[in-house]
């Protein structure tokens, strides 16, 4: 024992001579068969630590009655486990924080919080983040704990973490005490069974009495071995005798119904509208196979979730035989979500996290050493074992490595981009695919940490809700071509069309952004490239006409290049120049003459300059666009809410299309349904700043303060590139102003808001724009800003989800209005709110209402069903137009 070390009194004399004292700083855990068995050594100590003075906290949380009563010098703490782990763990972790150094503390049995959290590898996760903090305190806790309840690997977690475990049996009507664990002291007798009784402990000497002993202990009270009673094992293994039978006829057991509600909440999660939907339309023998490719324990998430539900949908009220011929099935894994608090706790993550979710900001630059940190952390040898299996399973068959968090793809709570995917390639050798394999896996769960996500959290209100991180493990759809792996077609499609640009177009039945390869280019802000936009109603009709068709086409191919390993991006040319690839003339078109023309045979005899990716044969000959508007009205219907899919799409020799579905979620739309924008029409026109004619999302924002600016040409002509980064950097910095956090701003800026290409745009992420009310892209095609309408990325569902409206103004279109000359020449205030930013004070141009037009204030109306905004000047003192 250390001299520094200090013990107290536990308040049994005996107790404390067989552990050679309890020092400040331990935890000491009673696993008991009985609660009185706890209570019996719990009670003396509280009683001791308030004689000695020690500030005493009784932490009450389960359902069992009190181990300790109310008496003067004991502080007794009331804890919800039911509001989840995260809530929980820091409100305790708070508890212990302000009571600070060398409180005594006792806590309830810790296995009630099974019946809250559903797994043993949570209870085991709430020690192995408590334990510690405590520790370091100098605090003395006793816990209790249920002897047998638990398997194996989490009292081995509990018992690795703790300084003191001890077990508390009976046998043949006598009760027996018997250490297994004490730390940084030994005796000849410390870990030999000790009998309780009314003289003390007195340590059973004999090998023959203590070998009965402990026989009989271990086949009463531990016969359930390493089989947790955990609901995650037990409802499961109860459930599983109704397996294959008559689902109906078991509707008026209680019993079962019970069971069954209890074992889709631990899998699937608690949202009400969900749970609706999963009663509806998941039966038994579903959740069965969800549960038999869960790798760890926890929930499935609602990535997962969402896409689960859609595929059931669709079975449902498309029928099993019109189903099959469609679909394409699927047949993904689940990483459970305890796995990633594990693995949080076992690589000494969990306090970072903690401490980022509760408010501390991380940087990019941060973010890449916590990205770091979680590369070289380690998982379970059990878990390993399961992603060694899971991987056998697949071969050498691409997969993608997916989030599907708690809250995620949820009713109002997308996420969309905010967590990563990684595709992993999967090839190579057991050992070089499972290493690529885990680190696809750790750069998702680091990714829950990146500051997008968290000031996505913040500014929903979710920084303290019960954020687990679950994945979503999917073979990639597609077929090899040339050493590579893509799908043929991959988009997303959204129920409602918010992006009509023609007034034949009806809004209400869906619109697609389409893609040849692989699906990231449909979602993601890229480079100079275009998906093909879809209408469903009419989908002949294209937003470009003439000779714009194929300036504004897809150049370029996402896809899995299976000798180099990696995602890569090639050029539509090489990728389709051997004119080889299966269907190709469904898909390209060629240049003849400055005109587009599409193949009127299989053979298509070109060279490969002349091909536009157009998808227009595929359009007329095939059902694609009219399967793809079905599936959305059929899964909408259901939902009762809009919506937007993720799919890859195979074309099979007869030309037959076949979708496979592989995400699903619904989506919150401002300004579009039944709400009514009255745009005012009298007012000076040298009020107005601009028009703009081709809307997605609408409303008002009555008064705005300041208005952005960031000159088209100005920043078209910077000559290097860490120039135009920096411009990007200057608005997140901008936005994260008090001033302009407080006063609503309006942003201005050239081509395409969070485009990777910063030729093309502002490069910013949604931390840097997500304060404020309006985001307007400048089409200026002089300064080689093209439009690119968002509707349908991930960037989009981000400005939808905080309720930003967001206008492409087109100045060259008649129909659109600018007023540059109040963008232009207005006081700037750029270098009054930050000082250093001079040097872009002549392109970045931040203007002050208040100061450049006093008495007015910026209001912008926008009307996305008449297709019309306006934003003008409005005296301060009127009501809002």
């Amino acid at each position: 024992m250390s001299p520094a070390t200090r013990t107290i009194r536990s308040g049994n004399p005996s107790l404390d001579d067989t552990l050679l004292g309890i020092h400040l700083g331990d935890n000491v855990v009673w696993q008991v068969n009985e609660l009185e068995d706890y209570r019996i050594f719990a009670q003396p100590f509280a009683a001791q630590a308030i004689r000695d003075g020690f500030a005493c906290v009784y932490v009450r949380f389960a359902a069992h009655a009190p181990i300790l009563t109310p008496q003067p010098g004991l502080e007794i703490i009331e804890l919800d486990p039911s509001a989840g782990f995260d809530p929980f763990c820091s409100r305790l972790h708070r508890v212990i924080e302000e009571r600070g150094r060398e409180c005594h503390f006792v806590f309830d049995n810790i296995s009630d919080l099974v019946a809250e959290w559903a797994t043993d590898e949570l209870l085991a996760n709430f020690f192995q983040v408590t334990c510690p903090f405590l520790f370091e305190l100098d605090t003395v806790a006793f816990f209790g704990l249920k002897l047998g309840n638990h398997q194996d690997r989490a009292v081995a977690r509990i018992r690795d973490t703790t300084q003191i475990l001890i077990n508390v049996y009976r046998v043949g009507g006598q009760k027996f005490f018997h250490a297994l664990k004490v730390w940084d002291r030994y005796s000849s007798k410390m870990f030999l069974p000790h009998l309780v009784s009314n003289d003390g402990l007195s340590p059973v000497i004999f090998s023959g009495e203590a070998a009965a002993v402990v026989a009989r202990a271990r086949r009463e009270p531990l016969r359930l071995g390493s089989e947790s009673i955990a609901p995650w094992e037990s409802i499961y293994r109860r459930l599983l005798q109704y397996e294959g039978m008559n689902e109906a006829q078991l509707s008026s057991d209680p019993e079962f119904v019970l069971l069954r509600q209890e074992f889709a909440l631990m899998l699937l999660g608690a949202h009400p509208r969900f749970m609706q939907l999963v009663e509806e339309y998941l039966g038994l023998d579903d959740l069965f196979e969800i549960r038999r490719r869960v790798v760890g324990s926890g929930r499935i998430g609602g990535k997962a979730l969402g896409m689960l539900l859609a595929r059931s949908i669709l079975r449902r009220h498309l029928g099993p035989e019109e189903y099959d011929r469609i679909m394409e099935s699927h047949d993904s894994f689940y990483v459970g979500s305890d796995v990633f608090y594990t693995f949080l706790v076992n690589n000494d993550l969990f306090r970072l996290r903690l401490q980022l979710t509760q408010g501390e900001s991380v940087s990019h630059a941060e973010f890449e050493e916590i990205e770091e940190r979680f590369l070289r952390g380690s998982f379970p040898p059990e878990v390993m074992a399961q992603f060694e299996n899971m991987l056998d399973y697949f071969g050498q068959a691409p997969i993608i490595v997916r989030s599907s968090s708690l809250l995620e793809d949820s009713f109002g709570n997308a996420f969309a981009g905010k967590y990563r995917s990684e595709f992993c390639v999967n090839q190579g050798t057991p050992e070089q695919r499972l290493e690529t394999f885990l680190r696809c896996v750790r750069l998702v769960y680091a990714s829950a940490l990146n500051p997008d996500a968290l000031s996505y959290r913040r500014k929903r209100g979710l920084a303290e809700s019960d954020e687990q991180m679950a994945l979503l493990i999917q073979r990639v759809s597609g077929a090899p071509y040339k050493r590579s792996f893509f799908p043929t077609l991959a988009g997303v499609a959204f129920s409602k069309n918010l992006y009509a640009w023609s007034d034949r177009i009806d809004r209400t039945k869906g619109f697609i952004r389409l893609v040849f390869g692989l699906g990231t280019r449909a979602v993601d802000r890229t480079s100079s490239d275009y998906p093909r936009l879809i209408s469903v109603s009419h989908p002949d009709l294209r937003p470009e006409v003439g000779n714009a068709i194929a300036r504004y086409s897809q150049r370029e191919v996402d896809l899995l290049d299976l000798d180099g390993g990696a995602l890569v991006t090639r050029t539509a040319r090489v990728v389709l120049g051997g004119f080889d690839y299966p269907n190709q003339d469904l898909f390209v078109s060629l240049m003849k003459d400055g005109f587009v023309s599409d193949p009127t045979s299989l053979f298509i005899d070109s060279d490969a300059d002349s091909l536009v990716l157009t998808f227009n044969n595929l359009i007329k000959r095939t059902n694609f666009v009219s399967l793809v508007g079905r599936i959305l009205e059929v899964i909408e219907k259901a939902y009762c809410i809009p919506l937007d899919v993720e799919f890859t799409a195979f074309i099979g020799p007869d030309r037959e299309i076949r979708i496979n579905l592989v995400q699903c979620r619904p989506m919150n739309l401002p300004g579009t349904e039944g709400v009514v924008v009255d745009i005012p029409r009298e007012f000076p026109e040298d009020r107005v700043l601009f028009r703009a004619h081709r809307l997605v999302c609408g409303g008002v924002v009555p008064e705005i303060r300041y208005a952005l600016y960031i000159d088209p040409l100005a920043y078209a002509n910077l000559p290097h590139a860490e120039e135009k980064r920096g411009v990007g950097r200057l608005v997140g910095r901008i936005n994260r102003h008090p001033s302009v956090q407080h006063g609503k701003c309006m942003m201005l800026g050239p081509g395409r808001w969070g485009t990777s290409h910063i030729d093309l745009g502002v490069s910013v992420s949604y931390s840097d724009i997500n304060n404020t009310s309006v985001l307007v892209e400048m089409a200026l095609e002089e300064a080689g800003h093209a439009p690119e309408v968002s509707y349908g990325t991930h960037f989009f569902q981000d400005l939808v989800e905080s309720q930003i409206i967001y206008l492409p103004v087109y100045p060259s279109d008649t129909r659109d209005q600018f007023h540059a000359r109040f963008f232009s020449e207005s006081p700037n205030c750029l270098t009054r709110l930050l000082p250093d930013a001079g040097a872009y004070e002549s392109m970045v141009r931040l203007i002050d209402v208040e100061e450049a037009a006093p008495g007015f204030v910026i209001q912008l109306a926008a009307d996305p069903q008449a297709q019309r905004a306006v934003c003008f000047l409005r005296p301060s003192g009127l009501p809002p137009s």
